[in-house]
């Protein structure tokens, strides 16, 4: 059984979509999208620094983008189950025909720009924690201040909270913790610094046409799997504010019987946590347009299978 997965935000690297707009049509659908939001995608994929797609309202929606041209270029792809990681569940929801592209970008625009929007009150920020046991890693957290904002298995956790908190976490970070890495993101996303961002969100949501999900979606908030599309767009609104539990989709993915994980562009990220904790799987990650025909072998394996 297959699972197609997409990378959250920290994904984006300066320059990563160049290769994949010398695609037939790529080119044109990213200019569409753009068009649709209101942001050059093909700008922010190619051309600007790390800094510039640091920025939450850039990072979402260029993730999002990249994601489905991605995915598009494998053909007809069938996966048993979908996910994706953070702002990767929208990706997801296109994916299982919950929304249909053009929506799926423009709500991710629209998180982007509240999410950023929430950020700003307070300086606040995110590290990720590397080794250690969720029995002393979590109540050293709590002590601290910080919430568990993504819990990625293979003995990653991910805090977030003020700058104040996060220094203090690394000058004292939790026992049997190897490292502690302040990420480079601009808020303590997954949080109640959030919630702003959740009321925004949850407006523009009242707007959407919304189908049922046509693959197994396997959703962040418990790794259960979805069976509406109301349900799916409800999670995806209160995520915004609420921890990602990607163990519990890793739990998931092995319990329907996962042999394989294809991660989307900006591959990478996701792929490293199913090797670890996913043992016997195999991953492909599509960094470049190189990757496709590795992707679409994997995808005829599994097919015939």
């Amino acid at each position: 059984m297959l699972v197609l997965v997409a990378p959250g935000q920290g994904a984006q690297t300066p320059g990563f979509l160049t290769p994949w707009l010398d695609l037939p049509g790529a080119a044109d659908r990213i200019a569409a999208w753009s068009d649709a939001i209101g942001l050059d995608l093909a700008h922010y994929g190619t051309k600007a620094d790390a800094d510039a797609i640091r920025d939450t309202s850039v990072a979402q929606p260029l993730l999002v983008a990249a994601g489905l041209l991605s995915a598009s270029a494998l053909g007809d792809a069938r996966p048993g189950a979908v996910a994706g990681h953070s702002v990767g569940e929208i990706t997801a929801a296109a994916f299982a025909g919950v929304l249909d592209d053009t929506a799926a970008l423009k709500l991710v625009r629209g998180r982007g720009l509240a999410m950023a929007e929430a950020a700003a009150v307070t300086k606040t920020g995110m590290a990720a924690l590397l080794g250690g046991d969720p029995e002393s890693v979590l109540p050293h957290l709590e002590k601290l201040g910080l919430t568990a904002a993504n819990v990625n298995g293979a003995g990653q956790i991910v805090a977030a909270g003020t700058i104040e908190q996060i220094e203090a976490l690394v000058a004292d970070k939790p026992e049997g913790t190897r490292r502690v890495i302040p990420l480079q993101v601009a808020g303590a996303f997954h949080t109640h610094h959030m919630a702003p961002a959740v009321a925004e969100l949850g407006k523009a949501a009242q707007d959407l046409t919304v189908a049922d999900p046509k693959l197994t979606y396997i959703s962040n908030k418990d790794g259960s799997a979805v069976p509406t599309g109301a349900e799916v767009i409800s999670r995806l609104v209160g995520q915004v504010a609420n921890p990602v539990r990607w163990d519990l989709c890793m739990e998931t993915f092995t319990s329907l019987g996962a042999t394989a994980l294809l991660e989307v562009c900006p591959g990478g990220t996701l792929t490293g946590l199913a090797k670890r904790a996913m043992p016997g799987v195999k991953t492909l990650a599509l960094k470049t347009p190189d990757d496709l025909d590795a992707a679409r072998e994997l995808i005829a394996e599994h097919a015939a299978a």
